[in-house]
């Protein structure tokens, strides 16, 4: 059975009551009926999670799709050693440590492309000292076994934080990877249940696809796959027919459609969505340019068509949030909160 729009509509209502109930004063970032909002990864230069919940309300975004390491930040896991890494996140990467491995090799980005490829991140990490090595092992032990101690109300306590920010916490992004194994993709499923979010938004691969839709299906919470263009490579979200398999795969399995990487790989962003809305989870907004071209800094001078999707959400008045994503070159600490209003600026601008 397909999840409908009006099931779609009654999950958000619902969702409402438990945004409200700190009684906090919500921030309105609803444009002509749309509501736009942003990734935490847009804020991953910004090394304190506490301040990452802060930008939002500087920027004015009442929504949030939290990355699931900065969810652990905020809730007092341990951090990382950060060994020859690059920006952001406080001794944690922009994809986090792994549950029951080591952290990611490379601060792959949770929209962007993989590194080295188009519109993804170059760099690495350095060769580690036996004594780093053994300092990185006794950490990751350590956060297995915070994580293992975790309950419903670790992650209530996050939610708060936002509900005291006036933010509303929609989803969860927790980027499932193929050597996890099923009671990593539970916990993740877990965190999402305690902060109350709709739905996980997710990069992974269609393999991993395949072994999350049981799951998924078991919690009935909706799995939003993040898009690509890397389409060369045939276990990528990223053509028109790994779309198709991987929502074949469950009921549960939808889509994180991101508009600048899905023009990148040379596909029609708006047509995309009238035909799959039911199953969009969110969508990733950014600015990009064909045949598998950069983001551009400046949003409107490349050729993803924000405006055009931006129309049609407000015709349409789908349920699912836009939640800004800033990849581009330049970004750091000090101009991120800046940037950010700039591309909100010309969001709001779409809409006239």
């Amino acid at each position: 059975m397909e999840i409908t729009r009006r099931d779609w509509g009654r999950i958000a209502l619902a969702s409402v009551p438990l945004s409200r109930a700190f009684g906090a004063k919500m921030i309105d970032s609803k444009i002509d009926g749309v509501q736009i909002g942003a990734i935490s990864y847009t804020f991953r230069y910004i090394p304190d999670p506490e301040a990452i919940v802060k930008a939002y309300g500087e920027v004015g975004l009442g929504e949030c799709e939290l990355m699931s390491n900065h969810c652990e930040g905020l809730a007092g896991a341990p951090a990382m050693p950060a060994f020859g890494r690059g920006g952001g996140g406080g001794g944690f990467q922009a994809r986090g440590a792994a549950p029951g491995g080591a952290p990611n090799a490379q601060p792959a980005p949770a929209g962007g492309g993989a590194p080295g490829q188009p519109g993804g991140r170059r760099g690495g990490r350095m060769q580690l000292t036996p004594e780093q090595q053994a300092e990185r092992q006794a950490a990751i032990e350590k956060l297995a076994q915070w994580r293992a101690a975790a309950t419903p109300e670790t992650w209530k306590a996050v939610r708060k934080k936002f509900n005291d920010a006036g933010v509303e916490l929609a989803l969860l992004c927790y980027n499932m990877q193929d050597s996890m194994k099923d009671e990593d993709i539970e916990y993740g499923f877990a965190m999402a249940k305690g902060l109350g979010v709709k739905a996980i938004s997710t990069s992974t691969t269609l393999t991993m696809a395949k072994r999350i839709a049981p799951i998924a299906d078991k919690h009935k919470m909706m799995v939003g796959y993040h898009g690509h263009d890397q389409t060369n490579d045939p276990n990528q979200t990223a053509t028109l027919e790994s779309y198709d398999t991987l929502m074949a795969y469950g009921k549960y399995n939808g889509i994180n459609l991101d508009i600048g990487h899905f023009t990148a790989a040379g596909y029609d962003a708006v047509a995309f969505i009238k035909q799959h809305h039911d199953k969009i989870t969110n969508l990733h907004i950014k600015d990009r340019k064909k045949d598998h071209g950069p983001n551009v800094s400046v949003w409107g001078t490349g050729d993803t068509p924000i405006k055009a999707v931006m129309q049609l959400m407000k015709e349409n008045r789908y349920p699912f949030p836009a939640n800004l994503e800033l990849e581009y070159q330049g970004l750091t600490a000090e101009n991120i909160v800046d940037e950010t209003r700039k591309c909100f600026a010309y969001v709001k601008s779409c809409f006239a």
